[in-house]
């Protein structure tokens, strides 16, 4: 009975932020916000090759831009300075590192025991967090090129997801091989992609695919592909770094 009571109110909670976020006129629907409200003058009155034939960038029309992110700040640090993220992301990685030499070298190691006990509300409460959590980090990292978001703050909910975990369940344990090799794939991957753009153009992590009409959500090139890879490697290095704070050597 306290499971289908935890399960309804959690399913009113749900409905309750839909309705409220639909019916708020600060959230304007999807695809009908006009992109110079979001991106530069400069970004959407340029032309390459000809200033001074400027063409204005449509939302949901405009075909194959400079760079076919509607989000400015995505045009930046995918695009423009991709290769300062891919820095970015190795400082992660090198934190990881750290904590995991400090805290994770132990060969036999067991879930650290908290001073306290979850209780029943955040065992059932997190069950049904942990997927809407999840699947927000998934929606944030693959909207990044159209909306605010990404692979960094989608990686931090994912991660964060994996926290709720921990703090619910004290016999929770993350397979951290798994997410090691996840993690390892994901930086792998974004090296590569780097230098196919330098093989099949010109330079390193140059965006090589079309770019698609501004808006759709496969658009922008390489940009989606490089978020999602960004969003697995931080997800799985923060999810990494927690299971090694509260993990602890075994004691024979």
């Amino acid at each position: 009975m306290k499971n289908l009571l935890a399960f309804l109110l959690t399913i009113g909670l749900g409905v309750l932020i839909i309705f409220s976020l639909s019916s708020n006129t600060l959230f304007p629907a999807f695809g009908s916000v006009d992109v110079s409200d979001r991106v530069s003058n400069s970004y959407i009155d340029k032309n390459v090759l000809d200033p001074a034939n400027t063409e204005t960038i449509i939302f949901g029309e405009t075909t194959d831009p400079e760079s076919g992110a509607a989000n400015i700040v995505t045009s930046i640090v995918v695009d423009y300075r991709s290769f300062d993220t891919l820095g970015e992301v190795t400082v992660l990685f090198i934190s990881a590192l750290g904590v995991a030499l400090l805290l994770g070298s132990a060969p036999k190691q067991k879930r650290l025991a908290l001073d306290f006990k979850p209780n029943f509300m955040l065992r059932v409460g997190s069950r049904a967090l942990f997927g809407i959590i999840l699947m927000t980090g998934v929606y944030v990292t693959l909207h990044g090129h159209l909306t605010p978001g990404g692979g960094f703050p989608g990686g931090a909910m994912i991660a964060s997801s994996i926290l709720l975990l921990y703090l619910a369940d004290d016999q929770f344990r993350a397979k951290i091989k798994g997410i090691k090799t996840l993690e390892s794939i994901a930086g792998s991957l974004y090296v590569i992609l780097g230098l196919l753009g330098l093989v099949v153009g010109t330079y390193f992590l140059q965006n090589f695919l079309p770019n698609g009409t501004v808006g759709d959500l496969l658009s922008s090139g390489i940009i989606p592909i490089v978020y999602i890879l960004i969003g697995l490697k931080v997800g799985s290095e923060i999810s990494g770094v927690i299971d090694n704070f509260l993990t602890e050597e075994e004691t024979i």
